[in-house]
């Protein structure tokens, strides 16, 4: 084994004594699974003849769920409703070991639920079941009582922002300014269509169109090689600028990703995905195993290696899924 082999395996023993807080919008992943055979009469659309359907917890939830994979001491802070899908939801998590004190349950809130129809290893159709409801000065005042007490307790903060209405700015500026005085890694994954500031935080890691979207430019066409992408180099300065973040991971898909830290020059990691089944999650992985390398001690660079072997293999899953230790050492071992 190499010697930054060796590093990065020493780095995920470390992971299990993480304590970790997943913040941000809360979902019900669905599901439905089938097969087809033929095509209904009433419409060109095929008919699912279900065979079994299967829950998740989604968004942020699904970021504390791949969390969960590595560390015991993992938390989520977000709202959820107190119907169906609210109360299957914090079941889910609370039987994957992780703790639901700062899910807000409101009777006026409403779940949101995903529902993927899966037939032949291929989604027909997603229907989505959303409301977006901003927090009232109420929720603000309990999300921010939690964090307060929680903070201390905690190695790293990471947020994820699905535009969903859970994440304002008020609690954004909380989460940054308790993160700073309690010295605790923050790392962000941001929505395009929030325009949120993270100001101070450790780590942002947005995709390609969240970058540019954020610094307001059009996202335009990839670039090979991805140093050479003068127009995401770009938007990359100006997102490090606007957030003063220490470390932005851009997530590129099959691009693999771009590492931005400091005065060095942009890293890029090729992607290590063998075959592409389902990329829904990736970014919950990558996050997640980035945020627990920053908090057991290792270099940006490091951690996002760790993360874009993570990413490379959940894409190699059907469904909402995680990964495990065992399988990114596994996966560190044929690189």
């Amino acid at each position: 084994m190499r010697a930054e082999q060796r590093i990065l395996h020493q780095l995920i023993g470390r992971f299990a004594g993480k304590r970790m807080l997943a913040v941000g919008d809360l979902m019900l992943d669905e599901f439905v699974w089938g097969r087809v055979s033929r095509i209904s009469p009433e419409a060109p659309v095929p008919v699912v003849n279900v065979t079994s359907e299967t829950y998740y917890p989604g968004g942020a939830a699904n970021v504390a769920r791949n969390l969960r994979e590595f560390t015991r001491d993992t938390a989520v802070m977000g709202l959820a409703g107190v119907d169906r899908a609210g109360r299957q939801l914090v079941e889910l998590l609370k039987t994957a070991g992780i703790r639901t004190e700062g899910v807000l349950q409101e009777d006026g809130a409403s779940t949101i639920v995903k529902t993927r129809v899966i037939a032949r290893h291929q989604q027909v159709v997603r229907v989505d079941r959303e409301r977006k409801v901003a927090l009232t000065t109420e929720q603000l005042a309990r999300a921010c009582g939690y964090l307060e007490r929680a903070v201390e307790g905690v190695d790293g903060i990471v947020v994820a922002d699905y535009g969903k209405g859970f994440l304002t700015q008020p609690l954004a500026d909380e989460i940054c300014r308790l993160a700073r005085k309690h010295g605790k890694i923050l790392a962000v994954d941001p929505h395009p269509h929030t325009s949120l500031v993270w100001r101070g935080a450790t780590a942002i890691k947005p995709n390609r169109i969240e970058a540019f979207s954020a610094v307001g430019l059009p996202p335009g066409d990839p670039v090979e090689p991805v140093c050479r992408d003068l127009a995401l180099l770009e938007a990359a300065r100006r997102l490090r600028h606007l957030w003063e973040a220490e470390s932005l991971l851009v997530t590129l898909g099959e691009q693999g990703m771009l590492l931005f830290h400091g005065e060095a020059e942009p890293l890029h990691l090729s992607a290590h995905a063998q075959e592409v089944f389902d990329v829904s999650g990736a970014g919950d992985t990558a996050i997640a195993v980035f945020s627990l390398g920053m908090a057991a001690g290792a270099t940006p660079r490091q951690a996002a290696e760790l993360a874009n072997v993570a990413s490379g293999i959940v894409v190699g899953k059907l469904g909402t899924a995680t990964v495990t230790p065992t399988e990114l050492r596994a996966a560190l071992a044929v690189i």
